[in-house]
């Protein structure tokens, strides 16, 4: 089950959130309680014995802030296990929102999520139906959010930090296969361990099945939707001495998607001498590939200094190819359109304890990036009032190129006045030159205080500042598409602007008996020039856009259980997300929904009143029996996002068993069921601020999976 380890967080003035990580090395001891050992105590996070680990863990402090820590073996209590996708283990934790496409709504924000691996920053892709990033390669998986200390900067409203394997694995690894219904098929296989001074793991993954974008329809089976996946990772760490390391990662992903047809459409625009196809039968396709690498050297000096210094590289692309004439016919445009990110740079994070009672910490951060948009579009002619006026199409090319660059500095120090207080106060300054050139400098300030052996409080302000995305700019020209069947609405064009906001978190968290923790947590943001995202386009590339004013609250609570073989885990929100003045990307807004926003605070599409998520694990011999099960009370939808959809629950099942397969060896087999009750419910009905065809959520689907272990 999810644990909760790492500094602590939560306190809540008036709500509930996370159960927030204690920390292995501060975390207050229960009276009687067991040791750390003892799987009745909160779980800890595990800290090598080798020095230079924890002096990582030092680099990446989380004071002040809200952690929910996935280890490996709350992956395992998950009903696909570590074939759950990266995104869906987010879903158990507070305050995560699900979506279509496979996107994660964390606090009210439509992405703004980082993603780090071995502490090192990596580039956002420019979109992802199937997470880049395999889950098996990760030993522990960190969700951090709330008022972040200085080091974390430009994607803010949670940090997903991944530690890799292969350090702490026996020589060896697993080889696997899955098999389920909607066609699915897998194959995977990892292997890791370490050899003297040399850590190794690699792991690869090739998926199939027809379950690739939500089906359109309410159906068990979608039409056309067949997506194949296959995703590669690779880690080597080198101990050059006894206080420092090198390290080299590369991770790489190649998805191919259908995009699933709507049956019984009519069409709204007529090709000459062409008859028009059925809607049940176009064939839009859509390719994503991303790819990255890290190397980094680590340095642990004898004395108070340590340091670590990464370089980085992602390249991210895709290419939507439509139907000809389906998409023509249709949506009166039908455009190839390739995006093509290419990023790199280095990140810096260094600490010097000054002396007992404070700690400094210090970073540079820097990245240049090229972005590429070629589209290539065939539309027809048309009047003012979007008829069309002939049935003879031409293309408009609509070509653009974006270079940009990312500067960052930050100072902090964590400072101990008394035994039970830690301070953590700071500053960073950030300075982005893409579409906008801005600047701002950000304080923080975060307060953990051990009221009691059992109880820790936290509380915290930071200043954010989130630059856009490049890959998420929309580019459109939007001249060249007037007196076509592809005009835009409007004809404002502002480029989309940095974020800006304040940040206040309050929380606590209480170990009521050393079985079980309770956590509380309450938050509010207040924001100028609000990022929202939208899919306006056939292809599915979301383009970002701002809100004048935002405001942005919550209140979460969770608890954790866990006894001897039984463990138990829960989560509730209750959430608001508001936005007023379209300012920037006003192309993409008919008028009327625009002026109602210009008057108006209307919720985000994104925003879900309450959400909530749930699970238990028992193990019986060499059986274990896992449950969990994931709520929310439906996205916005309708003109302006003034209602929502009907709440929806999604059930999961599954049982593993561990066989004994006498000079074959040991076996491991899980059946899982996904959506046990077959439950149909709608993500998206095509309705709302940015939101495109309808999505409906996976309908029941049963999983075999079997692995082999095996040592070298």
């Amino acid at each position: 089950m999810p644990s909760f380890s790492k500094t602590t967080l939560a306190l809540a003035l008036l709500a509930a959130y996370p159960v927030f990580a204690l920390s292995a090395e501060t975390a207050p001891a229960a009276d009687n309680a067991p040791s750390a050992t003892d799987n009745a105590t909160l779980n800890t996070v595990t800290v090598s014995v080798k020095r230079l680990d924890a002096a990582r863990n030092g680099l990446s402090p989380d004071t002040g802030s809200s952690v929910y820590n996935f280890d490996r073996s709350d992956i395992e209590a998950l009903p696909l296990g570590a074939s759950t996708p990266l995104n869906q283990v987010m879903l158990q934790a507070p305050g995560v929102v699900q979506d279509s496409y496979g996107q994660l709504h964390i606090r009210g924000d439509h992405a703004n999520l980082q993603y780090r691996i071995d502490g090192v920053m990596v580039p956002e892709p420019i979109t992802g139906f199937g997470p880049a990033i395999d889950t098996r390669f990760a030993s522990q998986v960190n969700l951090l959010t709330g008022a972040l200390p200085a080091q974390y900067g430009y994607r803010t409203a949670g940090v997903i930090d991944i530690h890799t394997r292969g350090a702490e694995m026996e020589p060896g690894g697993e080889i696997g296969t899955v098999i389920g219904t909607q066609g699915s098929r897998e194959v995977n296989g990892s292997v890791g361990g370490n050899h003297g001074d040399l850590s190794y793991f690699v792991s690869g993954s090739l998926l199939e099945n027809n379950l690739g974008i939500e089906n359109p329809t309410s159906s068990l089976n979608a039409l056309h939707d067949h997506t194949s996946q296959g995703k590669g990772f690779g880690y080597l760490s080198y101990l050059l001495d006894a206080n420092s390391r090198i390290s080299l990662m590369a991770g790489s992903s190649l998805s191919h998607f259908q995009i699933p047809d709507r049956p019984g459409l009519s069409p709204t625009y007529s090709l000459l001498n062409t008859p028009a196809p059925s809607s049940a039968s176009l064939n839009a396709r859509q390719r994503e590939q991303n790819q990255f690498q890290i190397l980094s050297y680590q340095r642990s000096e004898a004395g108070p200094w340590d340091y670590q210094i990464s370089l980085f590289h992602r390249r991210s692309t895709v290419d939507y190819l439509p139907d000809p004439v389906g998409d023509l016919v249709y949506n009166g445009v039908a455009s190839t359109i390739h995006h093509d990110n290419d990023i790199y740079g280095t990140q810096m994070d260094a600490s010097y304890r000054l002396n007992e009672r404070h700690t400094l910490r210090m970073g540079l951060f820097a990245q240049r990036e090229n972005m590429t948009i070629d589209n290539s579009s065939t539309v027809f002619p048309a009047d003012a009032n979007g008829n069309q006026t002939s049935q003879t199409p031409f293309s408009i090319v609509d070509n653009n190129a974006l270079k940009g660059s990312l500067y960052g500095f930050y100072l902090q120090d964590e400072w101990k006045p008394t035994e039970r207080l830690t301070i953590n106060y700071g500053a960073r300054f950030d300075q982005v030159n893409t579409v906008t050139q801005e600047h701002q400098l950000s304080p923080r300030l975060g307060l953990v205080y051990d009221w009691s052996d059992r109880t820790r409080l936290h509380a915290g302000y930071a200043r954010y500042f989130t630059p856009p995305s490049t890959e998420k700019i929309d580019t459109t020209s939007v001249a060249l598409f007037q007196n076509t069947t592809n005009a835009l609405p409007s004809d404002a064009n502002t480029s989309v602007r940095s974020e800006r906001s304040n940040y206040f978190d309050l929380g606590a968290s209480h170990l009521l008996t050393p079985n079980l923790t309770l956590g509380l947590d309450a938050y509010y943001r207040e924001v100028r020039n609000l990022q929202d995202e939208g899919q306006f386009g056939n292809a599915l590339v979301f383009s970002e856009f701002n809100y004048a004013q935002g405001r942005i609250g919550g209140i979460e609570a969770s608890a954790n259980y866990h006894e001897g073989n039984f463990g138990a885990y829960a989560n509730v929100t209750r959430a608001q997300a508001l936005g007023t003045n379209v300012v920037t990307g006003q192309f993409n807004f008919p008028s009327a929904e625009l002026a109602y926003i210009a008057n108006n605070w209307v919720h985000l599409d994104h925003d879900q009143a309450w959400s909530g998520s749930g699970g238990v694990s028992y193990r019986q011999g060499p059986t274990t029996y896992f449950a969990d099960v994931v709520w929310g009370t439906g996205l916005r939808n309708g003109f302006a996002n003034s209602d929502h959809l009907p709440a929806y629950a999604q059930f999961n099942v599954a049982l593993a068993r561990s066989l004994e397969l006498g000079k074959l060896g040991k076996l491991n087999a899980r059946f899982s069921v996904i959506n046990l009750f077959d439950r149909v419910y709608e993500l998206r009905d095509g309705t709302g601020i940015g939101v495109g065809a309808p999505q409906f959520g996976q309908r029941r689907t049963f999983y075999l999976s079997v692995s082999k272990p095996f040592t070298l």
